[in-house]
């Protein structure tokens, strides 16, 4: 019996053992969200075995391998192949040389499961049958995997939390006061930072804690973009109560600066792993990354805020502050111009797709199109993401960044609903009612409007939910999601104070130093250590359950002892 090994894009078939007789009985070892399938061939002639992801939207088959005939009757060819059970996958099968297509299965394969498909004459006739056994059943991976299961066919940017009475001027909060600081908002952003260090620490490495191929959410993909939001809301806060302390609004200006540039800074030396063993390279620095996000968008929207409210006293929560508001339309006019009508070479205009495999492989080098381009040329191919996530399922060889210079735009206009929020609670304080009833107006028409650019699907909308591009439909989908959460914490938490906000409300107010922290810190014990089993969802879970809540207690200990990390 020989081997061979094929390679595979992450998330297709990964290792391929060959036999040409029958039976075997060679074990094979399957990593996590791996099942074996083992191919039978009654026919005269070749088999081609290829295969697709139902994630994967008008894409090609790509060929997992080539069953042999078989040399006998009762001697069927014989190939094992080792699949990916993240999604469902359809199975195509096709003779040669020819390349007829036999049948297609399409079947969602369970993790550890033993699987053959027998393709046969169908009594004697030239009318090909494919069935698919089950032979071992899969294990339950979302329990524990000793279980079988059978198959069915980051940042606080700005003050927050006072309305009325002064602050100091200083990014994270100082000490408390419980009698005026609104909880929910630290607890908001708490719980935005608690489900992105679990998610970046691997999220138990299960598929729904991992980012989006392309269009699409996953968990994942819903608290950054939250963690924008709120960072909006602080600005708004922060700013009026600087103001009301008498700080003048061209020494903001300036900390408004300096903060952004330490946050780009600080972004760049702990996405770039060659700062624990010597100087950064410039050759392949990476230049974009969360905090590079978060620092434009806070630079941009602070500025705003503080520049309109030179010219416009409080009121109203939104009419007084349309200057602002025309500045954002404008830069969103901006990102649909470049989006859909700059030309890119080799691509065509307009094009919102993954590239690779997908649409029919027509456009393979087009992977973000305008975005992607724009990075490339602006930064350089060596500057940006190596490893999107779009490697995954359509297979893509482009650099690609998901916090590219285009998507800062509705990173910008992410923020700045985050600051309407703020203007909201500014406006009408304590009045409870007033505030939870504009946030879920807001939440609505955000909502209509995401339902008419996706036309409520994932990928048949005019512009889909796409967390690589930042598109603007992602943006409306998960501020409208934002409005609605916060009306449930503020309503929780500061209206009913049913719910003190813990354990989120710790890591809220402490953002900065759990973030950094938990990016730096990463490699080392308690937050890794060496497992028994590393193909294990439950050692892999518990591990990163351990560091997220190692962090939740750090921040518990700190905000005791009353340390804040300022900027």
């Amino acid at each position: 019996m020989s081997s061979s090994r094929l390679n595979f894009p992450p998330g297709g078939s990964l290792r391929i053992n060959s036999a040409s007789g029958f039976p075997h009985h060679k074990h094979i070892a399957l990593k996590m969200d791996e099942a074996l399938l083992t191919v039978n061939n009654e026919l005269d002639s070749e088999v081609v075995v290829s295969w697709m992801s139902e994630r994967c939207y008008q894409c090609l088959y790509q060929q997992l391998g080539v069953v042999p005939a078989g040399s006998s009757p009762g001697q069927p060819g014989s190939v094992d192949f080792v699949v990916s059970t993240q999604h469902e996958i359809t199975l195509q099968l096709n003779s040669t040389p020819v390349n007829l297509e036999l049948c297609t299965l399409p079947f969602h394969f369970g993790e550890h499961g033993n699987y053959s498909v027998w393709v046969k004459n169908l009594n004697d006739s030239s009318v090909v049958n494919c069935s698919l056994v089950t032979h071992a059943d899969p294990v339950n991976s979302y329990i524990r995997e000793s279980h079988s299961h059978k198959h069915n066919h980051k940042l606080e940017l700005g003050s927050p939390g006072r309305t009325g009475a002064p602050l100091t001027d200083n990014i994270l909060p100082p000490p408390p006061s419980p009698s005026k600081r609104l909880r929910s908002l630290d607890t908001f952003r708490g719980i935005s930072l608690v489900i992105m260090v679990f998610v970046n620490y691997g999220g138990g490495r299960y598929w729904f804690f991992r980012h989006e191929s392309w269009n699409g959410l996953t968990v994942a993909d819903l608290v950054f973009p939250w963690f924008v939001f709120i960072m909006g809301t602080s600005i708004a806060l922060s700013i009026n109560a600087m103001l009301r302390a008498g700080s003048t609004r061209r020494s903001l200006l300036g900390k408004i600066l300096w903060r952004s540039l330490q946050l780009f800074i600080i972004g760049v030396f702990i996405i770039n792993p060659n700062y624990c063993q010597g100087p950064l390279f410039w050759n392949n620095l990476r230049i974009p990354g969360v905090l590079q996000r978060l620092a434009w968008s806070y630079l941009a929207v602070a500025c705003l805020d503080l520049l309109v409210d030179a010219w416009w006293s409080p009121g109203l929560d939104v009419l007084l502050y349309w200057p602002a508001w025309l500045c954002v339309l404008l830069l969103e006019m901006i990102w649909l111009f470049l989006t859909f009508a700059l030309p890119v070479p080799g691509c065509p205009t307009g094009y919102l797709g993954p590239g690779g495999i997908g649409d029919m492989g027509l456009y393979a080098n087009c992977t973000g199109g305008a975005a992607g381009f724009l990075d490339r040329w602006l930064l350089g191919e060596n500057h940006i993401y190596q490893t999107p996530s779009s490697r995954v399922i359509y297979a893509t060889h482009m650099p690609y960044d998901p916090e590219g210079v285009l998507g800062s735009i509705n990173s910008i206009l992410m923020a700045f609903l985050g600051l309407q929020a703020g203007k909201i609670i500014l406006h009408y304080r304590d009045l409870h009612t007033s505030i939870m009833s504009r946030f879920l107006i807001w939440g609505l028409v955000l909502g209509v409007i995401s339902a008419v650019l996706t036309k409520c699907s994932t990928d048949q909308g005019f512009i889909p939910v796409n967390k690589n591009l930042w598109s603007l439909s992602y943006v409306t989908t998960l501020a409208c999601f934002a409005y609605v959460l916060l009306v449930l914490v503020y309503y929780t938490v500061d209206v009913k104070k049913w719910w003190s906000g813990a354990p989120f409300y710790y890591p809220g107010m402490n953002s900065i130093l759990v973030y950094v922290g938990h990016e730096v810190f990463e490699e080392y014990f308690p937050f890794r250590w060496q497992m028994a089993n590393s193909q294990s969802h439950t050692e892999h879970l518990t591990q990163n359950l351990v560091a997220t809540s190692c962090w939740v207690f750090i921040s518990y200990v700190l905000y005791r002892k009353k340390i804040f990390w300022k900027i």
